[in-house]
């Protein structure tokens, strides 16, 4: 099992990082809590010891399945959460405000059924909230032992500059992570966000690194996508931009270099954004064990530099 240092700092994180954005207790969660169980301890059991939820997931539903399933093992766990999205109908229960943070991190703790989360993040950022406001409370939940690390999602590369600055003027604690959307089918943060988090001292932590699901190659040019995926679900202009001919032609050329190497356009879709300079560690969001497995190929999966340079041609804007 691989495991690297998260950005400038001495935390160590293996590469896959197990996203549990589907698991929750109640009758519309995706994973319920005994298949979120199964997922947790075999990813667990591979020797990875990353997981990633947030305070949002579920309804707060995540955190508790989560919390639940590592509460025997929790020192083996790098514990990652979130604050900042909506968790109430009040003008003070969202956004990067002290008071809202410090409320969303105590609920988090108390739902998680631990005392500190290895990496605290913010979900996005808060236009109504100065940056400097921000980052000292950040500072203090550092300070106080209730958060080890602190990260960010979401986040432009002025924006991550503007926050380590403001860190840096306080004598206070900087973001030791970043958390974008990356994938053959969404390159835009290569431009401006990667290298500033990069000169930043920033690691990466990748969600959606299958584009929405679109790159298992699920889908079919001109054919309803099926109502039980995240594209036919939520249909309308999502599906217009989803569905379009570079996207196929992407997923046309995954196909033909997964068939080359005998392997699944899934792992060679995960093996490509592990290639890429300045990422760390690549998040999956498994809505099932099955699911989990088929994901865990991609880290082993090593693209030559013709299948690489194939794949950012064909990906390329």
């Amino acid at each position: 099992m691989d495991h690297v240092n998260l950005g400038h700092s001495g935390l160590k994180v293996s590469r896959q990082c197990l996203g549990a954005m589907m698991f929750g207790t109640g009758e519309n969660a995706p994973c319920g809590e005994d298949e979120a169980r199964r997922v947790i301890d075999a990813f667990l059991d591979t020797g990875a010891n990353f997981i990633d939820t947030a305070n949002v997931y579920t309804g707060g539903q995540s955190e508790e399945v989560v919390g639940r399933a590592i509460a025997q093992k929790r020192h083996k766990v790098v514990l990652a959460t979130k604050g900042r999205m909506p968790m109430g109908r009040g003008p003070n229960d969202s956004g990067l405000s002290r008071g809202h943070l410090t409320r969303a991190l105590d609920d988090s703790l108390r739902r998680l059924g631990t005392d500190y989360v290895d990496l605290y993040q913010v979900h996005a950022w808060d236009p109504d909230t100065p940056i400097e406001e921000t980052m000292a409370t950040l500072d203090g939940f550092v300070r106080s032992g209730k958060v080890r690390y602190i990260g960010c999602s979401n986040f432009t590369g002025s924006q991550i500059v503007e926050a380590q600055w403001a860190a840096e003027r306080q004598n206070g604690t900087k973001f030791t992570s970043l958390q974008p959307r990356y994938s053959l089918i969404s390159r835009d943060i290569e431009g401006d966000v990667l290298p500033a988090a990069q000169r930043h001292g920033l690691g990466t932590m990748i969600y959606s690194p299958l584009g929405g699901g679109f790159l298992t190659g699920k889908y079919e040019r001109d054919v309803p996508p099926p109502s039980d995926t995240r594209i036919g679900s939520r249909g309308g202009r999502y599906a217009e931009q989803a569905l379009t001919e570079h996207n196929f032609e992407i997923v046309d050329e995954v196909r033909k270099v997964a068939d080359e190497l005998g392997s699944t356009p899934i792992a060679v879709s995960l093996a490509w954004v592990l290639s890429r300079r300045g990422v760390t560690s690549v998040i999956i969001g498994p809505k099932s064990l099955a699911q989990m497995q088929d994901n865990l190929p991609g880290f082993d999966l090593e693209l030559s530099d013709e299948a690489i340079s194939r794949l950012n041609a064909v990906s390329k804007r």
